[in-house]
Formats: C-alpha cells, sequence, structure tokens
C-alpha cells in the first residue's frame, strides 16, 4: 500500500523537492501552499514523472485556525496521512520595532502555531497506528540569535526545541519525529524575506540537496539532521560555544545586513555615465574633498 505524505509549503523549495522525492520512491502526495494555481503545475510535473495521486489543498496557514481546517478537509477527503511534512515557513529583514507586526505575526503562526497544530491533531492517528513520521523543518537560524531576525530565529529555536522534546516522547511509539536544519537554500526564501543581498545568502545549497538529506533522514527516524553548511559556517558553529555572545551576535547581524555597492565601482558607473551623456550632473569638487 502506498504511504501518503502531507507537505505544507509544497509549491516551491525544499517543499516541492521533498513532493518529488517521496512520489519519486511510489508514494502518494497531499500537498498543501497558498495558491492553487501553483500546487496544480507541481501536481502536473510529478504526474508526467511518475504515477502518484496528488491531492492539492490551498490553504493560508497565517490564519488562525487555518490548520485545523486543513486536518478537517483531509479527513473528509477519507486519505489516511503517513508522513507529516511541516515545511511551510518564512523570515523577514529588520529591526524588530521597525517591522510590520501583522507580517512578523503572520510568521510566528506559519512557523509555529500551525507546525504545532498539525502536529497535534495527526498524532494521535499515528501512535494508534504505532506507526508514522513527522518532519519539521527548521533552520540552522534555531542555534543562535538571529539580530536583524530577531522573531524568524526564535520560530525556529522553537521549532527545534518542540520537535525533539517530542520525538523524546515519543520513543517505543513507533512514530518518530525529525527535525530538518537547512542553511542559506536556493529557494525563494531570501528574496521573500528582503535577505538576497546578504552576506548570509552569497553562498547557498541546491534545494534538492537539503531535501533529499532532510527525507532519508526522516525515513531513517533520526533526531535531527544539518544541511547544507559550507566548511566555514559549519567550523564557526563548532566553536560558538568558545566566542563571547556579543562577538556572536555582532557577526551574526553583519551578515544579515544588506551589502552596499562598493564605492569604487559606483564612482566608475558614475564616470562611465558622464561620459555617454554630457548632461549628468558631475559631482561637486568641494563636496567631494570634503568626504
Amino acid at each position: 500500500m502506498k504511504k501518503v505524505a502531507l507537505i505544507t509549503g509544497a509549491s516551491s523549495g525544499i517543499g516541492l523537492e521533498l513532493a518529488k522525492i517521496h512520489a519519486y520512491k511510489g508514494g502518494d502526495l497531499v500537498l498543501v501552499a497558498r495558491h492553487m494555481d501553483k500546487l496544480k503545475k507541481v501536481a502536473e510535473l510529478i504526474d508526467s514523472k511518475c504515477q502518484a495521486k496528488v491531492h492539492c489543498i490551498a490553504k493560508d496557514l497565517s490564519k488562525p485556525g487555518a490548520a485545523t481546517e486543513l486536518f478537517k478537509e483531509v479527513k473528509a477527503d477519507g486519505i489516511e496521512v503517513n508522513y507529516l511534512i511541516n515545511n511551510a515557513g518564512f523570515g523577514g529583514q529588520g529591526y524588530f520595532y521597525e517591522r510590520d507586526w501583522d507580517t512578523d505575526l503572520a510568521m510566528m503562526y506559519v512557523n509555529m502555531i500551525a507546525l504545532t497544530e498539525l502536529t497535534r491533531k495527526f498524532l494521535p492517528e499515528f501512535i494508534t497506528r504505532g506507526s508514522g513520521k513527522i518532519l519539521n523543518t527548521s533552520s540552522i537560524a534555531a542555534l543562535v540569535p538571529g539580530p536583524l531576525q530577531a522573531v524568524y530565529y526564535a520560530t525556529k529555536a522553537y521549532v527545534t526545541s518542540f520537535s525533539n522534546a517530542i520525538a523524546s516522547e515519543l520513543e517505543g511509539t513507533g512514530v518518530t519525529v525529525t527535525v530538518l536544519m537547512p542553511g542559506a537554500t536556493e529557494t525563494n526564501f531570501a528574496k521573500n524575506s528582503g535577505m538576497e543581498k546578504t552576506k548570509l545568502f552569497e553562498k547557498t545549497v541546491p534545494a534538492s540537496k537539503v531535501a533529499q538529506e532532510g527525507y532519508e533522514a526522516m525515513m531513517s527516524g533520526k533526531l535531527e539532521v544539518i544541511s547544507g553548511l559550507p566548511f566555514s559556517l559549519n567550523m564557526a558553529l563548532k566553536f560558538s560555544p568558545f566566542i563571547s555572545k556579543k562577538k556572536l551576535l555582532d557577526q551574526i547581524k553583519q551578515d544579515q545586513k544588506i551589502i552596499e555597492p562598493d564605492n569604487k565601482e559606483s564612482k566608475k558607473k558614475l564616470l562611465d555615465q558622464i561620459k555617454q551623456d554630457p548632461k549628468v550632473t558631475k559631482p561637486d569638487n568641494k563636496e567631494s574633498k570634503k568626504k
């Protein structure tokens, strides 16, 4: 009998790759995201490659009660879920006191509340059956505080802590909980969160690699897996307990600031523009000397 995986945030990035992996391994899917048109494209892609049954549900998990609505729809359709993959999530860059509160509240709902609610809804039947797997997508952001992404980092710390705790509670039940902790990954996350021009996202890894490592860890019942870290960041994390928290926070903050264009490069572009268009006003010499 085919195993059914319910995957949130399934229309792109890691969620899309997880869906492809599960389908190619012979499983069926319940795909969840906000936009039905994007989900249908994923379903068509999977249908063209394999014989998986794909059930699509459009649901905005930032809305209170949306996770419970999703659970009820799955039950009403008579679908038995074997693997719950809580992958939906988003972030946002900026000073906490300046960021839009409704956006951060929605982030907390998607990253924490919906994930917790779905886990709570599906777990009892998993335990009754004596089988089931849960994969919760967290981040390496869970390991440290995150200036300029304060709420996002905090939500991921919650996801990792929550997942580890219930994994321990479920020992001996036949049900496992795995947490996936990716580094900077090639997804829409950086663009959507305003992080694409930061040092943190200068080097990214393919979403397919992260998804593969996460899926394999889930299937083997591992507690957690850190995926897609460059060597330098991996070493930095290992030595972070020996670095003062102030220095660590300063470094994290620097990595998440928007990279400004190099001054020399900007001046060159301006001079080139002046050559091409004499009407462009040259910078005032006195003002330039002052600078």
